[in-house]
């Protein structure tokens, strides 16, 4: 790429930390030298920030309006490009989201969906949002940003072509299943499920694969649990059948760190605890949220809105650097363990 790569960032809840570090993140770097942002977010959210980021470098943000095209600057040489989805003059209330809260934050989605889908932008980042209040007060049945992205991006008609994963230094973990409760999640462990993760994960990423097991000890051929000899097993052999290098199912108790040693490029975790306990016990701070499948590429951080300290300038916009440091690495080239090409 012989321009700089520009990476859309969406504000997340506007009540939670996602404005906070997305300005922290952009004051710390003031004109990225490798990389050029534009921030979606809205400027009742920013301004609200003024008495707690003193010295942000407010006179540098530009707004922008009509219509974004590719490969045209957005502004000023040295400005911080802000398209603001809502531009309504409103008052937040750090910690608690509202019904403009939610109904900003998926504004700000769909708006960066819309500027990397048309190329006006090579990825989207996003901050974290609330799903509660999101689907309480504005989207019902709204689940988190991967669902979400897969129904905009029609993935779901073709079968299962999406996944969340995580990069983290030394681990990288995809999950069968992502915000369910841990009864559905358990249901959803069956054979025709497993294989098309297993797929996804093969085409997208690549590598030696592990699958977890689901219960203690993988079932001790049985002893502590029948699912893993009577589905897990079957699907590994059936997905290695395919030319798939897949292994297990492997206990979860010792997985993940042999997974950390070497030993395996990926693991398939079956159910969102499963693998995200793992991953940020590891590297907290540090992993990247990666949607496998989507057209475009798409990341974000391993937290969430961090409602009890929002507005108050004390957010570490260190895991927001580490994404973007990774976003870079994917839009280089440079593939997480196992991709090839």
């Amino acid at each position: 790429m012989s321009r700089r790569p520009r990476l859309v960032l969406t504000q997340g809840d506007p009540a939670g930390i996602g404005p906070e570090i997305l300005l922290k993140l952009l004051s710390e770097d003031n004109e990225p030298a490798l990389w050029q942002p534009l921030l979606v977010a809205e400027r009742a959210a920013l301004e609200a920030l003024r008495p707690v980021l003193p010295h942000f470098p407010w006179d540098r943000l530009h707004d922008l309006t009509g219509i974004l095209s590719p490969g045209v600057p957005l502004g000023p040489e040295g400005t911080i490009p802000l398209l603001d989805p809502v531009g309504a003059r409103r008052t937040l209330t750090f910690g608690d989201s509202g019904p403009a809260d939610a109904a900003g934050a998926m504004a700000a989605l769909d708006a960066g969906i819309a500027l990397v889908r048309s190329g006006v932008a090579d990825a989207l980042v996003t901050a974290p949002v609330s799903k509660s209040s999101i689907a309480r007060q504005h989207l019902p049945g709204f689940k988190g940003h991967t669902d979400y992205l897969a129904e905009v991006c029609s993935l779901e008609r073709y079968g299962r072509d999406y996944l969340m994963a995580f990069l983290a230094p030394d681990l990288q973990v995809a999950l069968l299943t992502v915000h369910l409760p841990l009864r559905e999640a358990l249901d959803a462990v069956e054979p025709a499920g497993i294989g098309e993760a297993l797929d996804c994960l093969q085409r997208h990423a690549g590598g030696k694969i592990a699958l977890a097991g689901l219960n203690p000890h993988a079932g001790e051929g049985g002893l502590l649990g029948e699912e893993d000899g009577r589905v897990l097993v079957p699907t590994v052999a059936a997905a290695r059948e395919r030319g798939l290098d897949v292994h297990g199912p492997e206990s979860a108790d010792s997985l993940f760190a042999r997974a950390r040693r070497g030993e395996f490029d990926w693991v398939l975790a079956l159910y969102h605890d499963q693998g995200l306990i793992a991953v940020k016990t590891a590297d907290f701070g540090l992993a990247t949220n990666w949607t496998l499948g989507l057209s475009f590429l798409r990341t974000s951080v391993d937290h969430g809105t961090a409602f009890s300290i929002a507005g108050q300038g004390i957010a570490d916009a260190g895991p927001l650097a580490a994404v973007v440091e990774t976003t870079l690495g994917l839009i280089a080239g440079r593939l997480p363990r196992g991709k090839t090409s």
